[in-house]
């Protein structure tokens, strides 16, 4: 069996204290040139609840997307090498959790791609 490196989520600065507020909201990258870019940086005492990322080929070309997240020390793959049709649209809506140190990365092949997510921030500052 293989060994990796366990990161628990939950600092302290994430916990709850006190009352906040959540607003439904979202994040946009257009004409992505096939490379990376970060598309949600997470900020101290803010928790992210990512509901959906949408990617769409703009190329008129086939190609493949990557998702990563970073965790403030590694990049943590969510999706690689899916591929996506010409003038295609790929939907993700598998949920999953961000936090401050958080940074969500994506990336796609062709020279035109749009992104779109939307998700839920929880703001404790």
């Amino acid at each position: 069996m293989a060994a990796g490196t366990l990161v628990s989520s939950g600092s302290s600065l994430n916990m709850p204290t006190g009352s906040g507020s959540e607003r439904l909201r979202r994040a946009s990258i257009a004409t992505l040139n096939a490379d990376w870019q970060e598309l949600l940086s997470g900020t101290a005492g803010h928790i992210y609840t990512i509901l959906s990322v949408v990617f769409c080929d703009q190329q008129s070309a086939s190609g493949t997307i990557n998702i990563r997240l970073n965790n403030g020390s590694n990049d943590i793959f969510l999706l690689t090498a899916q591929s996506v049709a010409a003038d295609g649209t790929f939907v993700w809506n598998d949920k999953f959790v961000m936090e401050e140190d958080d940074d969500l990365d994506v990336y796609n092949s062709v020279t035109n791609g749009h992104w779109w997510i939307t998700y839920i921030d929880q703001d404790w500052t």
